[in-house]
């Protein structure tokens, strides 16, 4: 298959090139990120309505003022993190 590219995709090719990767390490790169939009895409139609309403309960409390700060934030992501490693 012979593909024509942009100029700015040869640019990038080209960058990669110059950084030890191969074209087909640049593609496969490329194919990898959009099969993992796909996936999130899926995810996200798949529960819209359980997102949906997990955003409005966060506008309601935000509405009442009940905010965290960032750093209390930071430490909630965490702890799921570490949750999501250890299942």
């Amino acid at each position: 298959m012979i593909l024509e590219l942009k100029p700015e995709q040869q640019k990038i090719l080209d960058r990669a090139a110059q950084s030890g990767m191969s074209p087909e390490e640049v593609l496969d790169q490329a194919f990898a990120v959009i099969q993992q939009q796909y996936a999130n895409e899926d995810w996200m139609l798949a529960d819209k309505e359980s997102i949906a309403a997990k955003i409005e309960t966060g506008f309601a409390q935000a509405e009442r003022g009940e905010l965290i700060d960032a750093k209390q934030a930071i430490e909630i992501l965490r702890e799921r993190r570490a949750k999501r490693r250890t299942a």
